[in-house]
């Protein structure tokens, strides 16, 4: 179960950073703070729940990793960021790493 609380966390770990985003723009500012101050509480807890079994330094890489290759994605498909190999790459490589993490526990 506490697997499940860490990609939950993670997915949750998306939304804030998209909240910003969405903050940026006048039209959207109040909703994209909202909407980052509750993914925001989200993960935590939901991160808070994982290091009950999980180890922190695997739970803390392994959410910083699903929040950072997810929201990579979302910004590629929905604010047209740039895209390039070298950054698929390191996408890549974040992926490997949480994999590999996951495996070792």
């Amino acid at each position: 179960m506490a697997w499940i609380f860490l990609i939950l966390a993670g997915l949750f770990e998306i939304g804030w950073p998209v909240g910003l985003k969405m903050a940026q723009t006048q039209q959207t500012r109040w909703t994209g703070i909202g909407v980052a101050i509750v993914f925001m509480c989200l993960s935590g807890f939901f991160l808070w729940l994982a290091q009950r079994q999980i180890p922190i330094g695997a739970a803390y890489a392994v959410w910083t990793g699903i929040g950072a290759a997810g929201t990579f994605a979302v910004g590629i498909l929905y604010f047209n960021d740039p895209t390039s190999i070298a950054r698929y790459l390191g996408v890549a490589l974040i992926v490997a790493g949480v994999a590999t993490l996951k495996l070792a526990n």
